[in-house]
């Protein structure tokens, strides 16, 4: 039996330009300190910036197309056996794969020094859209390591 309590599912905010839940998770993903107008500037900005290069109707198909790119379907979780400790393969379940995929692309934003965050964030989801970049990258590395402990997935329970 589980020691920790239910965990209550919260209902989606929507962001006030677009209205689409998977912005509003990405201004709370970069917002520090609870600066949350400076966060959504730097992610408006950065939508626009994407929107720049291309001919989309449509606003947020470059974020779209760069979260659906970057998330996980495989990632590793230690589990400990007999005095061992085995890295087992798992799946990934959806709401775990959409928070990795924003952190990871906004963490490669912000090590991408001497560069406005919003140009980062913007460049990172051109990359990330575009199927290259370092989140993509990330994203190869996890699926890697998945691939290569496949022999301990039996150890999953």
């Amino acid at each position: 039996m589980s020691r920790r309590r239910r965990v209550i599912k919260k209902t989606e905010k929507f962001d006030s330009r677009y209205g689409s839940p998977l912005v509003a998770r990405l201004i709370n993903t970069i917002m520090e300190s609870g600066k949350k107008s400076i966060a959504e500037k730097i992610v408006y900005g950065a939508i626009e910036k994407t929107r720049e290069g291309s001919d989309a109707v449509d606003p947020l198909e470059t974020l779209n197309k760069a979260i659906d790119n970057v998330k996980p379907r495989l990632e590793v979780k230690s589990r400990r056996v007999g005095g061992a400790t085995y890295q087992v393969p798992m799946e990934v379940p959806a709401p775990r794969q959409m928070a990795l995929a924003m952190r990871w692309i906004v963490t490669f934003a912000l090590k991408r020094k001497s560069v406005p965050m919003m140009d980062a964030l913007a460049s990172e989801l051109k990359e990330a859209a575009a199927g290259q970049g370092n989140a993509i990258k990330k994203r190869d590395d996890t699926h890697k390591m998945a691939q290569a402990n496949r022999a301990f997935a039996h150890f999953r329970f």
